[in-house]
């Protein structure tokens, strides 16, 4: 695309309308990968969004207890996974707010859209979702030091903050294969699970108190409240999954400058192709492993925080 920046604008826009609307699909991706590994047949690919419209049209029941917080929260939540969207190059390397898409930013929004799940886990005045929110500041405040040391190494190894840059330079380069990226790749990898609510960290297909983690939170939602919160987290599993591939495994994105329309195609199939195989390889995982003691889960935010650390040495050496 030999254009200027109007033309970036309107690609990065599509890209995010697209991300937004397609980020269901990978759900219903991991769900079928999950029944068929489990020798069942399962729901179809598009069952999330059967949900979702079945909840779009359900009445909403709030608590007694709850207060505006409650009913605010699914709004705040989808905007700031939303908003995230708008700076993160999903499919390509463009993206519509590239010149203030800094990586501190898109987690920034993330953090935001935590704190008031956890506000609204608390505002129902469930024991469920004390005890979720319980679990959710502890998990967080262990994986945020390793998703920050991620960003220090993989922004010291490809330049700057800014996302629509770091995935430009390593699309440029192919691949870069350095201790140092070897080992944030790790660190991320454990830092997505994390934030994502997937197994060992959370599972997403149970209602067991000793089981429960971020579900506890939603569990006082229902109709149009929580067709939001569902298609926040499918979103924010997206972006997430997203910058592993444009960032860690940059092969057939397509360099911004000068890329053709043919380029372009060709680089978001490679990119939907990638998030589909890892989202796919993270469902198949979830059904050889099993949900780890929330005590244990620290030695896995231990090993995130350590593989940043040890990528920081790496890259000074």
């Amino acid at each position: 695309m030999t254009s200027g920046a109007p033309a970036e604008v309107l690609v990065g826009g599509l890209q995010a309308a697209a991300a937004f609307a397609l980020a269901p699909l990978f759900t219903g991706l991991m769900w079928k990968v999950k029944a068929r590994t489990q020798k069942r047949v399962g729901a179809g690919l598009l069952q999330p969004y059967y949900d979702l419209l079945k909840l779009l049209r359900k009445e909403e029941v709030v608590s007694v207890s709850a207060s505006w917080v409650f009913s605010a929260a699914p709004w705040v939540v989808c905007a700031s996974v939303l908003t995230a969207v708008l700076f993160v190059p999903v499919f390509l390397p463009y993206s519509p707010l590239s010149a203030a898409g800094d990586v501190l930013v898109v987690l920034g929004l993330f953090a935001l859209a935590r704190f008031f799940t956890m506000l609204a886990g608390i505002d129902a005045a469930s024991a469920f979702g004390g005890v979720g929110v319980g679990r959710e500041m502890m998990l967080s405040s262990l994986a945020e030091p390793g998703a920050f040391l991620t960003v220090f190494v993989v922004s010291l190894t490809l330049g700057g903050t800014n996302l629509t840059s770091i995935v430009e330079a390593s699309a440029r380069s192919g691949m870069v294969v350095v201790p140092s990226m070897i080992f944030g790749l790790i660190a991320f990898f454990l830092i997505l699970l994390a934030e994502t609510g997937r197994i060992p960290f959370d599972n997403p297909s149970t209602h067991l108190e000793l089981a429960m983690g971020h579900e506890a939170m939603l569990l006082e939602y229902s109709g149009r409240g929580l067709a939001l919160m569902e298609w926040a987290r499918s979103t924010k599993q997206l972006l997430m999954l997203a910058l592993l591939v444009n960032i860690f495994l940059p092969l057939g994105m397509p360099d911004s400058s000068g890329a053709g329309a043919s380029a372009l195609l060709g680089g978001a199939v490679a990119a939907f192709a990638k998030i589909g195989a890892l989202a796919a390889g993270i469902a198949y995982l979830e059904t050889r492993v099993a949900k780890w003691r929330v005590f244990r889960l620290i030695d896995l935010l231990a090993l995130a925080v350590a593989s940043g650390m040890v990528g920081l040495v790496f890259h000074y050496l």
